[in-house]
């Protein structure tokens, strides 16, 4: 994956952690969409490594995550610490939730210092809007001091991101990037094989692992301890009868852009969202 005038690159720009990583690769994705889990099964499928998680977009990620790992374990330590922990020739591993490489690449500072020729590869974490916001919005649920305008209001946020996210997801090949679509990753083990092989990773634990406790773990069924258990990729059958998510649906319609991209990655989505958006009242069984 990595040759050795880039490795020599990779321990020169990243020579305040007092190791050499053997790579280092950058994520992005929105909250609800797997990143945990894939970040997990990275770590897992490495020889050791480093994960900062939840970095702050725009700063030096070094100085502005919440949350470090070694080898999928969390460490509460320092950072440089944490690194000795992990030891040269580590995969180091940086997470950003709901954000977009658009908005930094102007300056090439999504990680403020860290340059994009910092990092051996970009990876593009994106989900099924139906399962995705599905998943959003039964979370949002759960949280009691929420009126619906107010979690109706994250959602609109929410969307917006999430349809500038497609648009990166359809030029990832020709901007370098590696997208990873949650559903084929939790139900094809072959498509897991091969993005670790893309990324240079050998084949070592290509199970879905355990589930994450980042944010609650998972929306639907909190506690449950094992990944391949979850109905990840039937999200949206289960909020099909509730009428704050139908509203999100229709909203969602409206948007001409926003439903051809949808269109092209999830077409089966975009259909049972317009069958959705043309119905006055509500019958279940046109989102089947």
């Amino acid at each position: 994956m990595t040759s050795v005038a880039a490795l020599a690159t990779v321990e020169n720009v990243w020579s305040a952690l007092g190791i050499a990583p053997a790579s280092a690769l950058r994520m992005t994705g929105m909250r609800r969409s797997g990143n945990h889990a894939i970040a997990n099964w990275l770590q897992r499928n490495a020889d050791h490594a480093l994960f900062l998680n939840n970095c702050r977009p725009g700063h030096d990620p070094l100085r502005n995550h919440n949350g470090i790992e070694v080898s999928g374990q969390r460490y509460d330590g320092s950072l440089r610490d944490a690194a000795a922990g992990a030891g040269d020739g580590a995969l180091l591993l940086l997470s950003y939730e709901d954000t977009l490489h658009l908005r930094f690449d102007s300056k090439d500072n999504l990680s403020g210092p860290y340059k994009s020729t910092s990092f051996d590869g970009d990876l593009l974490i994106y989900r099924s809007f139906l399962n995705w916001s599905a998943s959003l919005l039964k979370k949002l649920q759960r949280n009691e001091t929420y009126r619906s305008a107010d979690r109706m209001a994250v959602m609109a946020r929410a969307l917006a991101t999430y349809g500038d996210l497609l648009a990166e997801v359809l030029e990832a090949d020709s901007a370098a990037r590696c997208a990873i679509c949650y559903d084929d990753w939790a139900t094809d083990a072959d498509y897991r094989a091969r993005v670790l092989t893309d990324l240079g990773l050998p084949v070592r634990d290509n199970t879905l692992g355990a589930v994450q406790g980042y944010g609650g773990g998972s929306s639907f069924d909190a506690g449950s301890p094992e990944a391949g258990g979850l109905r990840v990729t039937a999200r949206w059958q289960a909020m099909a009868p509730d009428p704050e998510y139908r509203a999100l649906l229709r909203v969602a319609v409206l948007d001409r852009s926003f439903m051809d991209r949808l269109a092209a990655l999830f077409p089966a989505d975009a259909a049972r969202m317009t069958r959705v958006a043309a119905q006055p009242d509500f019958d279940p069984e046109v989102l089947t």
